[in-house]
């Protein structure tokens, strides 16, 4: 089966120090490129994170530092991996929840511009995990009837990422081979931000979703408490957090100039 696009769309794989999405960092990155008139290019990137990989972490993905030693920074990769990825909506295997917000804290920390406002993102483990709650291990046997003996190898996770789609579409009448309805088949509750953090109300009006202000929305309580906005952006929230909440602050305040 052909996926039904009209633009291309990017399966990517991330391997990682750890689960931490602000302090952790990418060790590998794999990428699947699938054009609309069905064209596929791959690109896999070993990196060096600059900080030491835990011995769990390497005994999951087989990374270890002297293998990355020699390999470019993500700071020295970015704007390659941006390149490739820019024109296109994004898929993965728990993406929405991980690949995606540690991508954009590595995107941002290198100073390149990311964001997701015209993107669709496809979570294919949401898609599993609401029709038959496994792993990707489980899907790619379940689906393609396939061994995934390479688990954990950003290219093999990310090449059974794209088949495990195109096998869903092949099994259930009610998934649309459409990005958007993937997109929106494959979310959770929608956030402003990738960490969840800041969610959208019924009316889609920006709120907190944590702490004192839980609820709340995000323009008043910065219009009546200045100092929380300095707080939030001191404090250790993910980089694309608060680069949502200064966009809702400049917002606010151009609403006030005109």
């Amino acid at each position: 089966m052909q996926l039904n696009l009209n633009k291309p769309i990017c399966f990517f794989d991330l391997e990682t120090t750890g689960i931490n999405i602000t302090s952790d960092r990418i060790v590998e990155i794999s990428v699947l490129k699938v054009f609309p008139n069905g064209k596929e290019e791959r690109k896999t990137w070993r990196v060096n994170p600059e900080m030491p990989i835990p011995k769990e972490s390497s005994a999951i993905h087989g990374i270890y530092d002297e293998d990355v030693a020699d390999k470019p920074t993500f700071k020295e990769l970015a704007k390659e991996v941006h390149n490739m990825i820019k024109d296109s909506d994004l898929g993965g295997f728990n993406s929405n929840r991980f690949d995606i917000p540690l991508l954009a804290e590595e995107m941002l920390r290198a100073e390149v511009d990311f964001d997701m406002k015209n993107r669709q993102a496809v979570d294919v483990q949401t898609i599993f995990h609401k029709m038959e709650q496994r792993t990707l291990s489980a899907a790619y046997k379940f689906y393609c009837d396939k061994n995934l003996d390479d688990a954990h190898s950003a290219e093999a996770d990310t090449n059974a990422t794209y088949e495990v789609l195109k096998a869903q579409l092949e099994k259930y009448d009610e998934l649309e081979n459409n990005t958007k309805f993937l997109a929106e088949f494959s979310s959770r509750k929608k956030f402003a931000d990738f960490a969840g953090f800041i969610a959208y109300n019924k009316n889609g009006e920006e709120c907190f979703s944590f702490g004192k202000h839980k609820g709340k929305l995000v323009t008043e309580i910065l219009e009546k408490e200045p100092g929380y906005f300095g707080w939030l952006l001191n404090a250790d929230f993910p980089l694309y957090t608060k680069k949502v909440l200064t966009n809702i602050k400049l917002r606010g305040l151009n609403n006030k100039l005109f």
